[in-house]
Formats: C-alpha cells, structure tokens, sequence
C-alpha cells in the first residue's frame, strides 16, 4: 500500500487499496476465509461463505486506489463522481460539489499544488449527500494555500458514510493531484474556485479524481 504522491507518469497504471481501509476491509477478508475453510467441516457453511466472499469481493473493488496521470489546469477535480451543483457564493467564489456514488473511487485528492494550512473536521449529521441539507453533515474542511490564494475543499459524508480519513496535516506541501483522505461509502465533496475563476465542467459532468478540470481558460 503506497504511501507517497502520485507523480504524472506514462508509466502502465497501477491499482492498490486506499490507506485507511483496514477497519472495514480486514474482517470481511477475514470472516470470509473462516466460513470458507469451514465449509471443509460442513456444507452448511457456504450460506455464510458465499455472502461473505461477495461482501469481500464488493469491498476490494469499492476501496481501489488507482494510479492516475494527473490532468492539466489550475484546478483539477478532487474526487470521482459526478457535478451535482455548480454556484455562485456571496463572497464571489464558486462552489462545485461533485457527488460520489459508492461505485466511485473514493480516495480524493489535491486539486493545486500548494500548502495545507488546516484541516477541520466539523461534526454533523449524515443526510444522503445529494440532499440540501446535507451541508450540514459531518464533514473535512481543508485550505489550500497556492497560487490562486486560499483555496477551500469540503469532503462530506453521506448516509453510509460515516468516517472521513484525512491524510495529512496542516503545514503539509502537496502537489497537485496527491491523495489528500478517504471518504468511507458514498459521499460529496465540494471545490471552492475563487473570485474570477470561472467553472469549465457542468452540471451531470463525469469527473475524475486528479484528472478532469475544474476551471476554465
């Protein structure tokens, strides 16, 4: 399981499971392989074994970690999932909140190269992430400091999700595209583009983890 960056790379991509997956992972691996060596004592145990080794087999696919060539512009999508809103803050920012079903890789990532000055976890509830109020949910709040100025990424949980992983700490460099945390089952996470910088994606718009942009020229 790597621990360093993503680094733009033409080399062949590789698929690894995310950091922080280990508590919901390791006893569905593990209880699967006891019902399946039981079956070996009776036959009664494959009702357990097969629906152990689906749940397995939907958790490894669900916790992927694949590398990716990371895309170019100033900012770049931190999740996988799909454009859910795009608007317009008082402030003159822009929020663009991307929704991840729990078919997406869920490990997000830096969309600037630039400084973490904090990282704030806020508790909350834990509404389906496609609804209103689910700005209120529990939820990560990063800054950025970069080129652009301070720049805001929220990550919230949904209705299954229940933990949020962060990776690093405050007075971390990071570059752009590296994985940032984990959000465990469906989620959102939101992008704040500041006054001036006009979103280049729309809304239903497929986005990809360190790879689709999010600004326009």
């Amino acid at each position: 399981m790597p621990l360093s960056p993503s680094h733009r790379s033409a080399s062949r991509p590789r698929v690894t499971l995310a950091r922080g997956c280990s508590p919901w992972l390791a006893p569905t691996v593990l209880t699967a392989a006891a019902c399946t060596a039981l079956t070996r004592r009776s036959g009664k145990w494959a009702l357990a074994a097969v629906p152990a080794s689906a749940l397995s087999a939907g958790m490894l696919w669900f916790f992927r970690d694949p590398e990716r060539t990371i895309g170019q512009g100033r900012v770049i999508s931190p999740a996988d999932g799909v454009v859910q809103s795009i608007d317009a803050w008082p402030d003159g920012r822009t929020r663009v909140a991307v929704f991840m079903s729990p078919l997406n890789v869920h490990v997000n990532r830096a969309p600037l190269p630039g400084t973490v000055t904090s990282v704030e976890h806020v508790a909350g509830g834990f509404v389906p992430a496609f609804n209103k109020d689910s700005d209120r949910n529990e939820r990560v709040v990063w800054h950025f400091d970069t080129e652009l100025g301070d720049i805001e990424m929220v990550q919230i949980a949904g209705a299954v999700a229940r933990r949020i992983v962060p990776y690093l700490p405050a007075g971390t460099k990071v570059e752009q595209g590296e994985r940032i945390g984990l959000i465990r089952f469906g989620s959102r996470v939101d992008t704040y583009l500041p006054a001036g910088v006009e979103p280049g994606v729309q809304v239903g718009q497929k986005t990809t983890a360190g790879v689709t942009r999010l600004d326009r020229d």
